[in-house]
């Protein structure tokens, strides 16, 4: 089966009902860890495929950075927002370099991004702490690239980062 149906199935199995807060995936800190890995190996992998010609309508990809004090100062629900922005904006530079890269190996890569950032943008979309829900209407801070290998870049950024700090401090709250 594929990794990001995987990983939604996991998550929805282990969701309470009452409140849609993560339990044990979120508590298994070695779950964030393998995801790491792999968007890790997807970024060498892509890097061995021929020569990738530039793409022709750049990518915008969001700019995944932040500090901690910042990030420490804001709701879980804020952050779990803006994951989704950067998650919304990822899945479209991917998408759109998909139609335009023809070499097999960029492809199937790039389809295997796609996959695994579509499965943390339904995960995130389970469970919410305030009241409606997320409209993609979000204008993240955002840049143009033509290489795709900012795509990759990017999303390991994102898992290695904003993620993995959002299911740690989910953790903090969802695991005794």
């Amino acid at each position: 089966s594929p990794p990001g149906l995987l990983l939604l199935t996991s998550f929805l199995l282990h969701v309470k009902e009452d409140r849609a807060s993560p339990t044990r995936l979120v508590c298994d800190n070695r779950l964030i860890q393998k995801y790491i890995v792999e968007a890790k190996d997807m970024e060498k992998k892509v890097g061995q495929c021929q020569a990738l010609p530039a793409l022709r309508c750049p990518a915008v990809l969001p700019l995944v950075d932040f500090t901690f004090q910042q990030w420490k100062s804001k709701s879980n629900e804020t952050k779990r927002r803006e994951i989704l922005c950067d998650l919304a904006l990822l899945l479209g530079a991917a998408a759109g370099a998909q139609g335009q890269v023809r070499d097999e190996c960029g492809a199937r890569q790039l389809s295997q991004l796609y996959r695994h950032a579509n499965s943390f943008f339904l995960l995130l979309q389970t469970f919410s702490w305030e009241a409606g829900h997320w409209e993609p209407g979000c204008s993240p801070h955002s840049m143009e690239q033509t290489h795709i290998s900012s795509i990759f870049l990017t999303y390991r950024q994102l898992v290695q980062g904003k993620l993995r700090f959002f299911f740690y401090d989910l953790a903090k709250v969802s695991c005794k």
